[in-house]
């Protein structure tokens, strides 16, 4: 298939922005870079790109946003945010704040078991790309797909983004697991459990219970919970090796992105009354309220039931 080239405005130059810039430009697509650090000023970077990726961090988006809604921004123009987890704030996902900003862009998620360093390896991968305008989601498709790295197409842009920012928060207790070296048979029933409850918080929030089976549910869970490369699996790790959350955050390589939606996922669950039993757990361990040790023994002593009374989908 003949592509044809375009040009791709990459907002944020951490690992993931810079790995996405890669694989666009090994597709003969012209990227241009823009940092808040950097010397390039925002509208020469995305003045003529009919594709801007957002690929900065949660607490990034908003002021980035603000930034460009100082400019001439086209309504034609494809938004693609990479970015996963919830605002503190509205509890919004990024697409959400992305798309109430920008209400006539089509507005695309990414989102899929793509760890960085491989991605920037070359190592292959799959991710997905999900938009109510299913046009706009092809042409990210289109833009990103190779021989090395798998895109695919869904239409449930909420469920797509919410797998890839939940998983996050499952990381953290992932990594306390093998922290504490409970075994195989601990983080095997850690993560099975873990998928309804992404489920149930999930379709609460009015996204397709099968999304979590697909690649940025169940996929991204499975890369993030069984890697050190993820850094809310060396949060939980680090905890479980006695060390306090400001000494695991002052020496991690980027930002834990798990921490903050711990955070706005119990305030979420408290309005909403949504079940999220690790999450909690997970939530009392960051605040230091309980040792790993004491959050395991919680979740262990909860109370019997049918293994798929929870699960609706």
């Amino acid at each position: 298939m003949n592509i044809p080239s375009y040009i791709v405005a990459i907002l944020g130059t951490g690992v993931w922005g810079s790995a996405l810039g890669t694989i666009a430009k090994n597709n003969n697509h012209d990227v241009h870079f823009w940092s808040h650090r950097g010397d390039k000023s925002l509208e020469s970077v995305v003045k003529e790109a009919p594709i801007v990726i957002s690929a900065v961090s949660m607490k990034g988006v908003i002021p980035t946003i603000a930034k460009l809604k100082q400019l001439n921004f086209p309504s034609d123009k494809i938004i693609v945010t990479a970015t996963k987890g919830l605002d503190p704030e509205t509890t919004r996902t990024p697409s959400q704040i992305w798309q109430t900003a920008f209400p006539e862009n089509p507005v695309v998620v990414l989102s899929g078991p793509n760890l960085s360093k491989e991605i920037a390896k070359g190592l292959p991968a799959a991710t997905v790309v999900a938009s109510n305008n299913l046009t706009a989601a092809e042409k990210v498709q289109e833009i990103f797909a190779s021989d090395t790295f798998r895109v695919y197409v869904n239409e449930d842009p909420i469920g797509t983004e919410l797998g890839g920012t939940l998983k996050n928060v499952i990381a953290i207790a992932s990594g306390v697991c093998d922290g504490m070296k409970l075994g195989t048979n601990a983080k095997a029933a850690l993560l099975t459990r873990a998928l309804p409850e992404m489920i149930r918080i999930g379709t609460h929030l009015g996204a397709s219970g099968e999304t979590f089976f697909g690649l940025s549910g169940l996929g991204d869970l499975i890369a993030t919970c069984d890697s050190s490369l993820s850094r809310n699996y060396q949060v939980g790790y680090g905890l479980a090796q006695g060390k306090t959350l400001d000494e695991i955050l002052e020496n991690l390589e980027g930002t834990a992105e798990g921490v903050n939606t711990a955070n706005v996922l119990i305030k979420m669950a408290d309005l909403e009354a949504i079940a999220v039993p690790i999450a909690r757990q997970v939530h009392r361990l960051l605040r230091g309220k309980i040792t790993p040790q004491e959050a395991i023994q919680a979740l262990m002593e909860r109370d019997l039931k049918p293994e798929f009374c929870d699960l609706d989908i």
